[in-house]
């Protein structure tokens, strides 16, 4: 299955980005490719939304989703992508939607671990999400859900593929700093190795935030990868067969000798 990545730079303007990600589906499509996977904050960048953030949310969710649901079916290319979904509360839910190529909702996944770190505090603004791990079917291939931060917590990935993911998706607005683009670098490879499975990693590209998506394989190596352009797509062949030569000879999933919790409770 090709799968993509979608690299850009979300404004405060839900159809400003509506557009944007249309025509880096576009391109993807014209790549063959049957997925993509788009940043955290495709919705919006909260630091760049006029108003308050509750009301850009309630304005803003229904239409992203219904967009991109038809999107998705119009050019048959399951979607991915992150935003901001209505808690009931003031704080909004982080969250991730999987789209099938049909335009049908497969999923949804609220962000659980909050940036509170780097002296950021998401959690101010954001509620963590409450409906723990997700695990969907797309294409043909089983991938699993994670945003950001929580690339930092290798019990989720682990969770992801024992419960049967080949792919992660990493939707990211990984903020820059000293060694950030190093650890985003390495905490994708470690999550690839330790858990033979593929990773797609889709980030912004901004002034604070470091761009650099990459699609990884079950060793570790990545297969494409974009540095810090404004815009772009990187596509990769993901396939089963190649998770299964690696797990030949390095089951690693099949020797571990601690289990996680695989539900992981969510964060209240």
């Amino acid at each position: 299955m090709l799968v993509s990545v979608g690299q850009f730079s979300p404004s405060g303007d839900v159809k400003e980005n509506l557009a944007a990600m249309r025509s880096l589906a576009e391109q993807a499509k014209g790549e063959n490719s049957e997925l993509i996977v788009f940043p955290e904050e495709s919705m919006f960048s909260i630091g760049k939304v006029e108003g308050t953030l509750a009301a850009a949310v309630d304005a803003g969710w229904s239409t992203f989703v219904q967009q991109l649901s038809l999107l998705a079916a119009e050019l048959k290319i399951a979607v991915i992508a992150g935003g901001y979904e209505s808690s009931g509360e003031e704080r909004p839910y982080n969250t991730l939607v999987a789209i099938e190529s049909d335009g049908r909702i497969a999923a949804t996944y609220r962000k659980l671990h909050l940036y509170d770190a780097f002296s950021y505090q998401e959690s101010t603004r954001i509620k963590a999400g409450d409906r723990g791990i997700q695990v969907v079917e797309l294409g043909g291939l089983r991938v699993g859900l994670m945003t950001c931060y929580d690339l930092r917590f290798p019990e989720l990935a682990r969770a992801l593929a024992v419960q049967g993911a080949d792919l992660i998706a990493v939707p990211a607005a990984w903020f820059k700093g000293e060694h950030k683009i190093e650890h985003w670098e390495t905490l994708l490879k470690a999550r690839a190795i330790e858990n033979t499975v593929w990773i797609a990693a889709a980030g912004t590209s901004s002034g604070h935030t470091i761009g650099h998506s990459a699609i990884l394989d079950p060793m570790g190596v990545p297969q494409v990868f974009l540095g810090e352009e404004s815009a772009g797509v990187a596509t990769a062949e993901v396939t089963r067969t190649r998770i299964e030569e690696v797990r030949e000879f390095l089951p690693v999933l099949q020797n571990r000798r601690f289990a996680v919790n695989e539900q992981i409770d969510a964060a209240s």
